[in-house]
């Protein structure tokens, strides 16, 4: 009798595991999934929600700068309970990729509804992370000290005409290491260093703060021109602030490069961590973060672009920026060129 029951039982482990095995692996999975991210935008809470909403799969976040981020995935090591990594800059993409966080995935949907300049250069085993917004490196100036035609490109701020004019954050912030990573690939690099050596010449002040703060000392008068990421300067303009109303009265703003190469863009963007428990759930969410609804929301929420063109945005402060020609260089290889233009910057003093 007793061998009776343990064949029985046998019998009966053996089916049990068979059904389970012969689930989607997507079932087998518990119904949440934990972000990393470093999106610091209170907007995104709606963005989650509806996620979960539609999906029952609930989000357990982790949201830090991007080096706090990194540290975190290095001491956790295979043990990471990471299952998604979103990050907001290509040069940060890029070292996160680097650095061996992110599992290369195949994506059918992902790779149809995400230009190839906008996601990471796919192997044989996929692509290891996708930009799902842009977001634009616009001039703004001081209408009352500065004329448009002076400052229509990036090259011309390094210009001595510009001399004691120009602000700048921290050169070795990625938005500038990324916007430099770019003229590295279209100009090359010593053509490059010259346009630094002239931008730091031209300093109004030691660069200091982030792209608001640009914003408001050029409505001061403490700066001629300033570089700027293309959100910033929408929230202030969808502001009904008497402050924010009067900072914009005073500026303006021009599409760098409009004759030439474009304007540069960057992106926001993640990618499935590499030992993500929750892998399925992990590319349902990025999928999700592709459909014409996250889409509209990156645009509608927080005043970027959406990745897919056929979205409609409906932000009235990014409508009021207009059409513009945008760089088309690839997101990757720019990210690829942070460690040269963070080189370039030391030897010339950009600090």
């Amino acid at each position: 009798m007793a061998s009776q029951s343990i064949s029985q039982f046998l019998i009966r482990t053996t089916f049990v595991l068979s059904f389970v095995l012969a689930l989607p692996s997507h079932a087998q999975e518990a119904k949440e999934l934990n972000l990393y991210s470093a999106r610091h935008y209170q907007t995104d809470e709606a963005l989650y929600s509806d996620f979960t909403k539609k999906t029952g799969i609930k989000i357990n976040r982790i949201e830090a700068d991007d080096n706090a981020l990194a540290e975190r995935l290095k001491s956790e090591g295979a043990n990471s309970p990471a299952d998604v990594i979103l990050m907001v800059d290509a040069a940060r993409l890029w070292r996160a990729q680097i650095d061996g966080f992110f599992k290369p995935i195949h994506s059918k949907y992902l790779e149809s509804r995400i230009p190839s300049n906008l996601r990471s250069k796919p192997d044989a085993d996929g692509s290891t992370w996708f930009g799902f917004s842009t977001r634009a490196r616009l001039v703004v100036y001081n209408k009352a000290k500065v004329n448009a035609q002076d400052v229509d490109t990036y090259e011309k701020l390094a210009e001595p005409m510009n001399k004691g004019k120009v602000c700048t954050r921290s050169g070795a912030h990625p938005y500038m290491l990324s916007l430099i990573g770019a003229m590295i690939e279209r100009r090359g690099e010593a053509a490059t260093e010259e346009w630094a050596k002239g931008m730091v010449a031209n300093m109004a002040r030691p660069p200091r703060g982030g792209d608001t703060d640009q914003i408001k000392a050029v409505a001061s008068g403490e700066c001629g021109v300033a570089l700027t990421n293309s959100y910033y300067l929408v929230r202030l303009l969808r502001s009904t602030k008497p402050e924010d109303q009067a900072i914009v009265a005073k500026i303006s703003f021009v599409w760098p490069n409009q004759k030439t190469t474009g304007t540069h863009i960057n992106i926001a963007g993640g990618g499935v961590a590499k030992n993500a428990p929750h892998s399925q759930a992990a590319i349902q969410f990025l999928e999700y973060l592709a459909s014409d609804s996250a889409q509209e929301y990156f645009a509608n929420g927080n005043n970027e672009w959406p990745v897919v063109k056929s979205v409609k945005i409906e932000n009235e402060g990014l409508k009021m920026l207009g059409p513009f020609k945008a760089e088309n260089i690839s997101v990757a290889a720019i990210g690829k060129n942070q460690i040269a233009a963070q080189r370039l910057l030391d030897r010339v003093g950009y600090k």
